[in-house]
């Protein structure tokens, strides 16, 4: 019998884990002839963003975890790539998966590349069509090189085939987070999160800001919060506050005094899940948040500009709404107010995306 082959699993950043834990729990499975080996990058180094995910999700501890911490994204990247090279070297795996957009990601499909190694992402060909965003400079970058690119939708298809990519490094397989959100619902019951905060299940509006165009500046920062901080005299508003958002808040007196708006430290999954379910509206610039909102059935207003995930607003419940434009407190009012529709159903989006997955790895490191 052939020993099982490694594949080195990447991850960095809190998004990052629930993307990972699918194809873990696959590869750990009797009789799975793929081996896991995790490596976290340490780009997400707060215990808050990543051990506690960790915990949550029941997965085992990284395998090599590098420490690369904060920095700027030239930094950050290059001590990634540094870090990352002795331990692929020693440890020769057959293949690195790669997921999201972050840092790690790029820096992660780079080293390995130049190594020989092949290179799967997961999470591939999506696009804002925004160069200003740094992870979508990730994303591009991340599948030119990449062996094997892993669709989470069907219009993530048509932008790598747009983009020259040959059609047998495409494979359109599903969105994997959702594996991870099928696996904790069950679970939820363990978190008293909603019961502790006395809020009642769909009263309440569930915030997460964390991309610098929103809160580098306190400007901005402070116009989104002025106006949940008035929609929170009509419900309570609850905002576990990222650690880079807390800073600016307090580095510059930016804080809601309004009863109705909660602030609170950084969630585990379970906990935020939780909220996430039984919120009548969440406001965010997060992209997974987007994702799981839709396949949740959860109304969500993203305050960017544009989206990498048009799928959420053409068959989810997601909608754009310009942050500097000063509608965020009329559409919130204006969503919550319509009644919720039935719960979205979007290809692919149905838990079993690290099974569709697994057979393509398998056929990536024995070709």
């Amino acid at each position: 019998m052939n020993a099982a082959k490694k594949i080195a699993l990447l991850y960095g950043a809190r998004p990052n884990y629930m993307k990972v834990f699918p194809l873990w729990r696959e590869m750990k499975a009797p009789g799975s002839v793929l081996r896991p080996l995790l490596i976290h990058t340490g780009q997400h180094y707060d215990a808050s963003m990543s051990d506690v995910f960790f915990r949550n999700l029941a997965m085992d501890p990284p395998d090599h975890a590098l420490g690369v911490g904060a920095g700027s994204h030239a930094a950050q990247t290059g001590r990634i790539m540094q870090a990352l090279e002795p331990v692929l070297g020693r440890e020769r795996p057959a293949a690195l998966v790669v997921v999201g957009d972050v840092n790690s990601t790029m820096a992660g499909a780079l080293v390995a590349v130049k190594m020989g190694i092949p290179v799967a992402h997961v999470e591939a060909g999506l696009r804002s069509g925004d160069r200003a965003m740094p992870e979508e400079i990730n994303r591009v970058v991340t599948d030119a090189v990449a062996d094997c690119l892993l669709a989470s939708c069907r219009d993530a298809v048509d932008n790598l085939r747009r983009e020259g990519i040959p059609e047998e490094r495409i494979h359109f397989v599903g969105n994997v987070m959702m594996d991870s959100l099928e696996a904790a619902l069950p679970r939820l019951p363990e978190s008293k999160i909603v019961e502790t905060l006395g809020l009642a299940p769909r009263a309440y509006v569930l915030v997460t800001l964390h991309r610098p165009s929103n809160v580098d500046d306190p400007g901005p920062l402070r116009a989104i919060l002025g106006a949940l901080e008035a929609l929170s005299a009509d419900r309570p508003v609850v905002f576990p506050v990222h650690p880079r958002t807390r800073k600016v808040m307090e580095s510059n007196g930016v804080a809601p005094a309004r009863a109705g708006f909660r602030c609170l430290d950084p969630l585990g999954y379970l906990d935020f899940l939780r909220l996430e379910t039984e919120a009548g509206l969440v406001v965010t610039d997060s992209g997974g948040i987007q994702e799981e909102t839709s396949y949740l059935g959860i109304p969500c207003l993203t305050l960017r500009e544009n989206t990498e995930r048009p799928v959420t607003i053409t068959a989810g419940t997601n909608r754009l709404v310009p942050p500097r434009g000063g509608r965020l407190l009329e559409e919130a009012r204006r969503a919550l107010a319509q009644p919720p529709g039935p719960r979205p159903r979007i290809e692919g989006w149905d838990g079993r995306a690290a099974s569709r997955i697994i057979p393509v790895l398998q056929g990536l490191v024995t070709a």
